[in-house]
């Protein structure tokens, strides 16, 4: 079926949902058309267009309303890029600002009051020993540029070109970042394999590589990581630096034990190894802490920081120990480093996480619908595990049906996931996939989530995760047991629940958010 032929179905399926609006068939028609011309112009690489066919025309706080007149609730946030969520006033009105008042808006990185801003903000939020002792470097606007940038920076200053990565890493799809990042059918497209990286056995507690899980494997883990690193004929080329992810999103929302971080930061530092932390997706108070680090106690010596901080526009930075400040002038550049508006929207963006608590305000809600999710896997074993930190959850689906593996595992379950995605997609809820053959279903709402619009992503998934079941297995699923809502078929709504309310729970900060 074709990217048009499976929109068509879409529209024709929602046509009656439960957030249905006052939409004419011109909207629709107009709706259908931008789709058609996007799949007709488009790369063939485009990825979310594929399995989202909305039309956004409108947004505001998790509320996204496309073309065909739906409102959605939205759990991808611009792949958590959206901290404070669609259009929030204090994004807006920070851009107004700079647009009213005639400053530049690029300037390459010539310093401005609107940069200074920014950067005071950020300096206000890091780890103490690097906000006292850091330096900042602004680079292109994406993720993967400050990858490249911290890779760059650890070879120039250490004079060594090997790097530790993981299995499971997402770093970005450019050179260096690929190379370092774990998914092989993305790197099949550059050629080799980058022979200067090590790949290391990150600890999956639920597909554990060493088939024991919990500490012993992130024990073991560490101890590989070691004794590889002392082993002359281990085949390790002397290491820049090692990079890692407090919680891998991409590769499925793993989250590292705190002590396995300690022992990595540790290895690093005995060794004079600069450690590397990529906090793109997990920064900006996402995991329930400012940064993720901060959980575990670690300073790494250089974080990578992008999506959030601009506040929904691009920006990325990397923050450092002065002592890796080697480079000669120019020798790390780029054109776009110089975003005043992105600049504007992140100051707003970082004072107010900070100002409002969403941090811990993610920690607390984003424990609570994981717990629920927990319940609900008690009903649907095709949930064979609910992860995550924070408002950055995982559920890992797997095939009920299939011999589970030698450490009793059950294989991954992509097909369900797949439909599992369009179901909630048919019920308002926009979710992503990841992990190992994409069979993870991912939440990444703004830290703005109120708890009656959780109560409603937790009551849609669980519908849709039973429909879901009935239409790939043939399955009864679970219709009207605990932790639905139902099962109707249609959404589930906000006045339904996934086991106990939240009720009793302040919506606190999450409560300024402006539905659309």
């Amino acid at each position: 079926m074709g990217d048009v032929d499976r929109r068509s179905e879409h529209v024709a399926a929602i046509q009656s949902g439960p957030d249905q609006l006052a939409a004419s068939a011109d909207d629709f028609v107009a709706g259908e058309g931008i789709l058609r011309r996007q799949s007709l112009r488009e790369s063939a690489a485009r990825t979310y267009a594929r399995s989202l066919p909305v039309v956004p025309v409108r947004a505001r706080g998790m509320t996204v309303e496309g073309a065909d007149g739906r409102r959605y609730l939205d759990c991808l946030s611009g792949a958590g890029t959206l901290a404070l969520g669609h259009n929030h006033p204090v994004v807006l009105e920070a851009i107004r600002a700079v647009l009213d008042s005639g400053a530049p808006l690029h300037v390459l990185d010539l310093a401005t009051p609107v940069k200074d801003a920014f950067t005071t903000a950020l300096f206000e939020t890091l780890p103490p020993e690097l906000a006292a002792h850091g330096r900042v470097q602004f680079c292109g606007p994406a993720g993967t540029d400050a990858v490249e940038a911290a890779i760059k920076l650890v070879r120039n200053a250490t004079g060594h070109a090997g790097l530790l990565a993981f299995t499971g890493a997402y770093h970005g799809m450019t050179a260096a970042a690929l190379a370092a990042t774990g998914d092989t059918a993305a790197r099949a497209t550059v050629g080799e394999a980058d022979a200067r990286v090590t790949r290391l056995p990150y600890p999956y507690e639920y597909r554990c590589p060493f088939g024991t899980g919990g500490d012993r494997g992130a024990e073991l883990s560490a101890r590989w990581t070691a004794s590889l690193l002392d082993d002359p004929k281990g085949g390790v080329q002397p290491p820049a630096g090692m990079l890692l992810e407090v919680v891998q999103g991409e590769g499925g929302v793993i989250p590292a034990p705190e002590a396995w971080l300690r022992r990595m930061r540790e290895i690093t530092a005995r060794r004079g190894i600069p450690l590397i932390v990529d906090e793109v997706q997990t920064g900006v108070g996402r995991t329930g802490t400012f940064w993720a680090v901060e959980q575990s106690g670690i300073v790494p010596d250089v974080m990578v920081l992008s999506k959030a901080i601009g506040g929904s526009l691009p920006l990325a930075v990397i923050v450092y120990r002065e002592e890796l400040d080697t480079w000669r002038p120019g020798a790390h550049a780029g054109t776009f480093r110089g975003n005043q508006l992105a600049m504007a929207a992140g100051a707003v963006t970082l004072k107010y996480v900070r100002e409002h608590g969403l941090d811990v305000r993610a920690g607390t809600l984003g424990s609570r619908m994981s717990a629920r999710l927990r319940g609900l896997a008690a009903h649907h074993p095709c949930i064979g595990d609910v992860r995550g930190r924070g408002l950055m959850i995982g559920l890992e689906l797997v095939d009920t049906e299939a011999e589970p593996d030698d450490y009793g595992s059950l294989p991954a379950a992509p097909r369900l996931a797949a439909a599992v995605q369009q179901e909630a997609l048919r019920r308002g809820l926009i979710i992503e996939l990841g992990g190992r053959h994409s069979s993870v279903v991912r939440l990444l709402p703004p830290l703005t989530i109120t708890d009656e619009q959780a109560e409603a992503v937790l009551d849609r998934l669980a519908d849709s995760i039973a429909a879901a079941e009935r239409a790939v297995s043939g399955a009864p699923g679970a219709p009207g047991a605990p932790g639905t809502s139902g099962g109707s078929g249609t959404a589930g709504t906000p006045g339904a629940r996934v086991g106990p309310g939240f009720s009793g729970a302040s919506a606190g900060a999450g409560a300024v958010e402006e539905r659309a």
